[in-house]
């Protein structure tokens, strides 16, 4: 583990897509952090990781984790990748969630986490490092991760109802702060920092604070970014991704 901080990141922005510095150190790693004029099809023209295959889930807002060594048949329904292999690049699709790349950097495997609300009231960021553990036997302070862009706190007002969720399942209300406006029912609201919540999970299962980036960018903010509250297209998505580079690679 390199000594200096990596908490705040610094963002290099060779479009189409965002890398954050931590990980482009990295030599063996390949990541990025879609914008909205990067779609599936760019990826077989990227030169970078030449016979790479794109590896997608039927995303479900669960905490369901999928280990791979080989692109899979079909499409496995799941919030969350993982691999130990080369060659492979493990994509999650967003429009205000947050995508979490994490690396292993003594054990070479990556994975990749959809973390919307649903997700991060199921703890999904800390399970996926528990689950690492398990599979590879990753330790939590070798591992690095990376928060990418998502709806940021001041934009993403949710009810009491979500709030109830975290609590319901014991993830607390921290990242949580009461909203001006009140609900159609006269009821409280809320805005939810997602990125609080699933730095608090990362650290909760034993990662450095040094060691957890963020690219301080809000999908609901920056025209460059896909929203779904914004935009209210249901299909468009942001592709954010991470990947082993074959030996040999450029």
């Amino acid at each position: 583990m390199r000594s200096e901080s990596f908490s705040r990141a610094k963002v290099m922005m060779p479009p189409p897509y965002l890398t954050d510095s931590l990980f482009a150190s990295i030599p063996w790693l390949v990541h990025g952090f879609g914008t909205r004029v990067w779609g599936p099809e760019d990826f077989g023209k990227e030169g970078g990781w030449p016979g790479a295959r794109l590896v997608e889930l039927e995303q479900t807002h669960s905490d369901a984790l999928h280990f791979i060594d080989k692109p899979p048949a079909r499409r496995l329904q799941g919030d969350a990748l993982a691999t130990d292999g080369s060659g492979l690049l493990l994509a999650i699709r967003t429009a205000d969630c947050l995508p979490v790349l994490l690396a292993d950097l003594e054990h070479k495997a990556v994975a990749a986490v959809h973390a919307g609300w649903r997700g991060t009231s199921l703890g999904i960021s800390a399970r996926v490092v528990r689950a690492l553990g398990e599979r590879y036997g990753s330790r939590p302070p070798r591992l690095v991760a990376v928060l990418g862009p998502c709806i940021g706190p001041a934009c993403y007002e949710v009810g009491e109802d979500v709030r109830g969720e975290f609590l319901r399942r014991g993830q607390g209300d921290a990242a949580f702060r009461r909203s001006a406006a009140p609900d159609a029912a006269g009821g409280g609201k809320y805005v939810l920092d997602l990125k609080a919540a699933n730095r608090s999970q990362l650290l909760g299962a034993g990662l450095r604070p040094d060691a957890v980036a963020d690219i301080p960018l809000c999908t609901h903010c920056d025209g460059r970014l896909l929203s779904y509250r914004r935009d209210r297209d249901t299909s468009a998505r942001l592709y954010n991704f991470i990947g082993i580079r074959e030996i040999g690679d450029g």
